[in-house]
Formats: C-alpha cells, structure tokens, sequence
C-alpha cells in the first residue's frame, strides 16, 4: 500500500503502512511539544540507569526489595522506549510512517511490560508482606533464585496473555484508512468484528491486573495490620516508612492507566488532542517518577546517590 492512500474508502488488508497524526490538531507547536516529552525522557533514561548502576556497585542493595526494584526499572525503561522515539520523530521530522508490523511489535510491547510491571508492583508487595509479617523467614523464602523464578514468571505471563490480542489484530482486514492518532487505536481502524478482542482484553483486564491489584490490596491489609499491633509510634512509623516508596509507585503507576483508560472509553465530548497527549503521557509519568520517588524515599539508594556526587565533586 503506498504511504499516500490517505482514502477512507480504499479497499485493503493488513496495510503495509500506517500514518500517524501525531497530536491532530497542534501541528503547528509540534517542536515546543516536544521539550517537555523529551525533557521526561531524558529524566526516566537517567533515573532508570541510575537505579540499575547503584544496586549493582553497592553490596548492601544485593536484596529481594532492590532486584524487584532493577525489575521495575528495566520494564519502564522498555515502556518509553517503545513510544518516545518514534513520537519525537513526528514531532522533530514529520516521520509520519509506520510499518504494519512495527506498529503491532509496539502495541505488543506496550501492552506486554504494563502488564509485567503490574506484576512487578504484586511481587513488591508480596516481598513487603514477609519481610514485616515474617520477617524471619524472610531470607528463607525470598532467596535468589524464588526472585528469579517470580520475575521471569511475570514477564512470560505478560508475553503471553498479550499475544493472542496481537495475533486477531495482525488477521482482521482494514479497510477503512490507514491514518491513525496513535499506534494505540490501530485496532479501531480493522473493519471486522472486533467483539471478541474486547472481551479478551476486559478478560485479561480483570484477570490479570484487577487480580495483581486485589492481591496488593489484600497484602497491605495484612502488613497494616502487623504495623498497628507494634508497641510503640516510631516503631509504626519506621515499619510503614519502608513501604511508603512501594506505595507511591504504585499509584503513579496505577491512577493514569485508569483516569487514560476512563476518557478513552467514556470522554466522548473530549477533544482528540487531548486523549493522544493523555494517552501517550501516562506511559511516560511512571518511568519519570519512579527513579525520583525512591531515590528520595529510600534511605540507601540516597545515601549512595549522595556518595557518587560527592565523589565525583572531590
């Protein structure tokens, strides 16, 4: 199919090409756009090596919490990557194009490590609920290999749940225009019925990240309930503080999903502009934040982050 079918009526299967719009309507502020999309970025990029390269180089952050902490930066380094580029080169080169098959690998991708880091956050909190509700048997339980075997698990599960969603994408016939906002609404464009791909993806919704949400849900239950049976306030404080950062990934992580998945499905009367910023934003906040909130929050990530500046500053 040539790039320039821009018809609404042509009659074609599985396009060869896809034309992104970038941000319908604000062409014109494309480049100023861009910094702050850039300027995340570049922030989510340093944070996440950051996080990687200080529990590498420092022994005492060689535990469960900070492998499953590697983890999370390693899937939200993915989850930019597989938007950014390819969106700072509409907005920098007007490089409209994209190839039907890569804009199915980055739907694939997308939707592959949401998944796997909701499986990361339910295996935090699972690591939270022995160490302050078992804490002896912690070490027993959560050795290496357990945490190996838990993140290699989490992400086979979010391989395999998204490919069946892919795979009745990559047959339907599109026959209606090959112009799209993003490579998130490609399945709206297949003119077939796509009922049974909703049903899989509300299937995979409620089976997979409503269960990684209710079991966090329940955990924290628990370990609530162990910090308020400690004897005295700072012991409370000290125990929750070990949780806090745990807790507020997983509301940058968890909030924008569900306010961007509540306007795509019901904010009819919302401008297209702003659905494409909110769906393509929401996938850059939680690697943006995540470095920043347990670089602040986590006492031994901070001391050694201070230690390499200082270092470095001699």
């Amino acid at each position: 199919m040539s790039s320039g079918t821009y018809s609404n009526t042509t009659n074609f299967t599985n396009p060869s090409t896809f034309i992104l719009l970038g941000i319908p309507g604000l062409e014109a502020v494309h480049v100023w756009i861009s910094i702050p999309f850039c300027t995340m970025y570049a922030i989510a990029l340093l944070g996440n090596f950051t996080i990687l390269y200080i529990v590498k180089r420092e022994p005492r952050l060689h535990a469960p919490m900070y492998y499953f902490l590697c983890m999370l930066s390693v899937t939200d380094l993915v989850l930019s990557t597989s938007i950014l580029p390819k969106t700072l080169s509409i907005f920098w080169f007007n490089s409209r194009e994209i190839d039907f098959s890569a804009c199915l690998t980055q739907l694939y991708f997308i939707h592959c490590f949401f998944m796997t880091e909701s499986g990361i956050f339910m295996a935090m909190a699972f690591d939270r609920y022995v160490a302050i509700c078992h804490p002896l048997r912690h070490s027993t339980i959560l050795t290496n290999p357990a945490v190996a075997k838990i993140g290699l698990a989490v992400m086979l599960r979010g391989g395999i749940v998204v490919l069946p969603y892919l795979l009745l994408a990559r047959q339907w016939p599109y026959c209606r225009t090959n112009i799209i906002p993003h490579t998130h609404s490609v399945v709206n464009l297949a003119c077939a019925d796509t009922r049974i791909s909703s049903y899989y993806g509300l299937f995979v919704l409620f089976s997979v990240i409503g269960l990684d949400v209710l079991f966090i849900i329940v955990s924290y239950i628990q370990i609530l309930r162990a910090i308020f049976s400690l004897p005295t306030k700072d012991a409370r404080l000290k125990t929750f503080g070990t949780c806090s950062s745990h807790l507020c990934c997983i509301l940058s992580f968890y909030l924008p999903e569900f306010f961007s998945s509540l306007t795509h499905r019901f904010g009819h009367k919302v401008p297209l502009h702003v659905l494409v910023l909110i769906a393509n934003v929401y996938l850059l906040v939680p690697p943006l934040l995540h470095p920043i909130i347990y670089g602040i929050r986590t006492k031994q990530i901070r001391d050694r982050l201070l230690k390499l500046f200082t270092r470095k500053g001699t």
